[in-house]
């Protein structure tokens, strides 16, 4: 009897320990995934700042290069479309 006792209180404990411990190894799962997830998306954010400023740059060349008298104003216009077309 004793032992019968002793299992239907220690299988449910067991499993309640188990399900704890489960559920803690997913939410770090989860978390390690999170994380990856947003690094990629900061890696992502800064290729794009970088891309914005070369392109940025480009402009400003354009345009110092038209403002000197360089360029014409056509050659500026096709080469600013070139560079937003790209």
């Amino acid at each position: 009897m004793e032992k019968i006792i002793f299992l239907v209180l220690v299988i449910p404990i067991m499993a309640f320990v188990l399900y704890l411990g489960a559920n803690a190894i997913m939410k770090g799962f989860k978390a390690k995934e999170d994380i990856r997830f947003e690094k990629e998306q900061e890696n992502e954010n800064i290729n794009l700042l970088n891309e914005d400023n070369k392109l940025s740059d480009e402009i400003n060349k354009l345009n110092d290069l038209h403002q000197s008298g360089v360029l014409t104003q056509e050659e500026f216009e096709k080469a600013k479309n070139k560079l937003l077309n790209d």
